[in-house]
């Protein structure tokens, strides 16, 4: 599973206002604020002089009934609707969803798929990139260590998948300075994924180590993928 993502933005109040507002509705809570900072536990906004993440589309899982206050909270707040509540049978019978834009523009989704889930936990990803084939190539590398399927759709969209979530990669102009970490059950996962990466040429943004200035036994890895977004294996240790 994913577990966390972290995007950076241009206003940290008004990002924080914007997610605050929708999360409220799904019961999604902030744990962590600052100037710089905001933290809701899995989803985080950081604003530190780095290039603000773009054309990012994430997605929350919300029982049915919540999709519909989750775009009305939004609405009524002022914020860009991106598609209202309704059902989108191209992606599954059940699926159920609703969009908006947060104020740095990426597209911000509810939506229900029929699994039982957290409200508020994240369900999917859909990044756009230069090359469908290289980011392809590029988790395929790390799928395996990590305990994910890659499904190809099409020359146009990859599809990294497990049972909780999934990650697509869609032909486009690419999504930008994202980055989002996978969950691993060891530490010799999070080695495992960075190994694999690094020897197939991918460039290594953190070797395997402590970082406990996260918390004590935070144990992490770091790489970038074709189109510079910061990709990570954890293990909590806890």
């Amino acid at each position: 599973m994913l577990d966390h993502v972290d995007i950076r933005v241009s206003d940290v109040e008004a990002s924080r206002r914007f997610y605050d507002t929708v999360f409220a509705v799904l019961g999604k809570g902030l744990a962590e604020d600052s100037e710089t900072h905001a933290d809701w536990r899995d989803f985080a906004v950081h604003a530190d002089g780095e290039p603000v993440t773009r054309r990012l589309h994430i997605a929350f899982h919300a029982p049915r009934e919540l999709v519909d206050a989750f775009h009305r909270a939004g609405v009524e707040a002022g914020y860009a609707d991106d598609g209202a509540p309704g059902p989108r049978p191209q992606y599954s019978p059940e699926y159920y969803g609703a969009f908006l834009k947060d104020p740095d523009g990426n597209s911000v989704e509810a939506c229900f798929t029929g699994n039982e889930r957290k409200a508020g936990a994240i369900d999917h990803l859909w990044l756009r990139v230069a090359d469908v084939a290289a980011s392809t190539r590029f988790y395929e590398t790390i799928a395996p260590a990590l305990g994910y399927e890659l499904v190809r759709h099409s020359d146009a969209h990859t599809q990294l998948r497990s049972p909780a979530l999934s990650v697509s990669f869609v032909a486009g102009e690419p999504s930008e300075h994202v980055h989002f970490a996978f969950r691993a059950p060891d530490d010799e996962t999070v080695r495992a994924f960075h190994a694999a990466a690094v020897q197939a040429g991918y460039t290594d943004n953190g070797a395997p180590g402590e970082r406990p200035h996260y918390h004590p036994g935070y144990y992490g890895a770091f790489v970038l993928d074709p189109d510079g977004n910061n990709v990570e294996a954890v293990n909590h240790n806890l």
